[in-house]
């Protein structure tokens, strides 16, 4: 009894400490950005995996058995080891198995018809009750085995394996266990082994209703904490240099019990200055501030470019030619997000977005890419900053239901700055439906002033 009470004592103590978070009231989506927004209540732990569980338990349900009949596939087999997790299956292990143990074999059975699609882990630990467990060590010690006699017994048409050239995302076979299946699958069934690269795209890159209704309150979270960084609560013209702020924004995330997926980055573009200072630079009045910065939240991700101008003393805005850099490349991302049609190749977006511009009179830079359950996701990319042409890793067709990092950039002459030539560079996360392309917190149109002074 008496450990009992000490074991309610401390849970309550615990409670105390750590209360939980309210949940963040609904976000809906935003064409129109706002300027320095609060951060959003964050979730507790306890909070976090019911979410994420809740949403992982939709996808099942929903999108496997979709991408499943629209690639013509039966049998999908993934595999991944402890530490060694493949990017799919990382992404269907609920919040409190953080890892694969041991080897961890999931397959996925579509028997047609209107019969569900089975779930089932070879492995000897469960999955949160998500998969049904299919192996008995007591009975077929090898489990290797045990999968391909599962596999055989159902007879598929076509064994989806995660192998790929082209997408790292869908190539999580790795030599030695592609061996060890093959040695024990039936070698009539070998010639049905076939690339789940569609499957593990279609998985990844596919948004649910639940993610696309979190997905405002996690951008919200991450323009708030740009607002912060472009604020004088963290600059001080003349004092604070640009990996200052990249260190304040980790620091910051440790607060908010964040994580960012990428170290950000501050650069300053100044009247007389070739290209962009970065590092140990210290900011003054009068700079062009230029940040890239993303999270991870409820396993979604951000990615986000905002631009900021350090004011001179005496002055109340931005140069015109400063404000009009920003202009164009909120046109160029209208040309972009027009573009989007579905069964469209990324290549042909890209092209078709480029020659509109050129012909606005723009100089057009377009590198834009899914995102979603990674920050620099699955699905085809529309153009690259190093390749503004065609690319065998754009050539897939755009989906609906996908989220995208709209990533560009204008170069624009700047007359108050002598004609120097800036780098406007912008980057928004937005949902296509199908139909539309829409910004999921608004995007940036005017440019972030810092005062010199307090």
């Amino acid at each position: 009894m008496r450990e009992v009470l000490q074991k309610s004592v401390f849970i309550a103590a615990l409670a105390f400490a750590f209360p939980a978070a309210a949940a963040p009231a609904p976000i809906a989506m935003s064409e129109t950005e706002q300027a320095a927004p609060a951060v959003p209540p964050i979730l507790s732990a306890r909070e976090r995996a019911e979410t994420e569980n809740r949403i992982l338990t939709e996808r099942l349900d929903t999108v496997i058995p979709a991408i499943m009949r629209a690639e013509g596939i039966d049998l999908w087999l993934l595999v991944a080891r402890e530490y060694f997790e493949e990017p799919v299956v990382a992404s269907m292990l609920d919040a409190e198995n953080m890892h694969a143990r041991r080897r961890t074999i999931l397959i996925f059975h579509d028997p047609g018809g209107s019969k569900p699609v089975e779930r089932l882990t070879v492995s000897r630990y469960g999955l949160g009750g998500l998969f049904t467990a299919a192996w008995d060590p007591a009975k077929q010690p090898d489990q290797w085995q045990a999968a391909a006699d599962l596999i055989a017994a159902r007879n598929p048409a076509k064994i989806a394996i995660n192998v790929s050239d082209l997408h790292q995302f869908a190539d999580g076979m790795t030599v030695s266990q592609y061996d060890k299946f093959t040695a024990a699958l039936p070698a009539a069934l070998h010639q049905r082994i076939v690339s789940g690269e569609g499957l593990a795209i279609r998985w990844l890159e596919t948004r649910t209703p639940a993610e696309i209704a979190l997905y405002p309150t996690i951008e919200r979270t991450a323009h708030a904490v740009i607002g912060e960084a472009f604020s004088r609560k963290v600059i001080t013209p003349g004092v604070t240099t640009a990996e200052d702020v990249q260190w304040w924004y980790r620091d910051r995330l440790l607060q908010l019990g964040l994580d960012a997926w990428f170290h950000p980055s501050i650069g300053i573009q100044r009247q007389g200055a070739q290209g962009m200072l970065e590092g140990p630079v210290v900011i003054l009045p009068g700079d062009l501030l230029w940040t890239d910065f993303g999270i991870t939240y409820l396993r979604l991700n951000t990615d986000t470019q905002h631009l900021a101008y350090v004011l001179k003393p005496g002055e109340a805005s931005a140069p015109a030619g400063l404000t009009q850099g920003l202009a164009n490349s909120n046109r160029l991302q209208d040309i972009l997000t027009r573009q989007f049609t579905v069964g469209r190749s990324g290549n042909e977006a890209l092209a078709r977005a480029r020659a509109e511009a050129k012909a606005a009179g723009l100089d057009p830079s377009v590198y834009s890419h899914p995102i979603g359950l990674h920050g620099h996701g699955a699905g085809p990319s529309i153009g690259f900053w190093d390749n503004q042409n065609a690319d065998p890793r754009g050539e897939a067709a755009i989906h609906a239901r996908t989220a995208w990092s709209i990533e560009l950039a204008t170069n624009s002459a700047v007359p108050e700055w002598g004609g120097q030539r800036v780098d406007f560079r912008a980057e928004e996360n937005a949902y296509f439906d199908g139909k539309t392309v829409r910004f999921i917190d608004g995007r940036e149109t005017s440019l972030t002033l810092i005062p010199s002074a307090p």
